[in-house]
């Protein structure tokens, strides 16, 4: 097979990652926000079980979560494995890094002086105002490396979709190694990871430039 056939197949596979990569940034951003809520939350009830929730999730191999989450309701409840493998594998990433998302975030809220919640209720604000006025605005800034980080990491970790049989583009590079004997499939394919990360960062990295509002 030649290099440039092999570079068409394996591109075949790159929407699929690319797939789990957005629909997983998606789902996990917000989620992962509503659980740093509950983490935070003053009943003790809730924010223990969010956090024994956090922890497995963090303590966890996101390989074990995908082959649970793909699985798992087959040999607990005898259903079906799902035809389409991209929901379980989009939901066992957008659970696992929602906890990462959460810790971020949690630690961007307690960052906030309490003088400013003060403030805010003495301008009138209600809770909800002060926090999507003001204490949100300058928690995405304050947070921001830490989400480009995860971010980064996403984009390699999309590459685990291979073991519940997800033909995304290590999979199909994987095959391909396997059936030609060779290696370059798999330098193929650490070039379109570096490059897919190499245009994420540039992103994240304008974004920041644009929340640095002291500059």
């Amino acid at each position: 097979m030649s290099l440039m056939t092999m570079i068409l197949k394996m591109s075949e596979g790159l929407g699929k990652t690319c797939a789990i990569f957005f629909l997983t940034l998606l789902f996990s951003l917000p989620l992962g926000m509503i659980v740093a809520l509950l983490r935070m939350s003053k009943n003790k009830v809730v924010s223990s079980v969010t956090r024994f929730i956090i922890s497995v999730l963090r303590g966890t191999p996101l390989m074990l979560q995908l082959l649970a989450v793909t699985y798992g309701p087959y040999y607990l409840f005898g259903s079906n494995v799902a035809r389409n493998k991209l929901i379980p594998v989009v939901i066992a990433f957008a659970i696992n890094y929602a906890a990462y998302f959460a810790e971020i975030y949690r630690g961007g809220i307690e960052s906030i002086s309490v003088g400013q919640y003060e403030a805010a209720e003495v301008l009138g604000y209600s809770k909800f105002q002060t926090f999507m006025r003001i204490i949100l605005p300058q928690v995405v800034k304050r947070i921001m490396p830490s989400v480009t980080n995860e971010v980064v990491t996403l984009v390699k970790d999309t590459s685990m979709a291979f073991t519940v049989s997800y033909t995304e583009m290590f999979t199909i590079g994987k095959q391909i190694a396997n059936s030609e004997t060779s290696f370059l499939p798999f330098i193929v394919a650490g070039v379109f990871y570096y490059v897919f990360n190499a245009i994420v960062d540039y992103v994240m990295g304008r974004i920041e430039k644009k929340l640095d509002y002291y500059r």
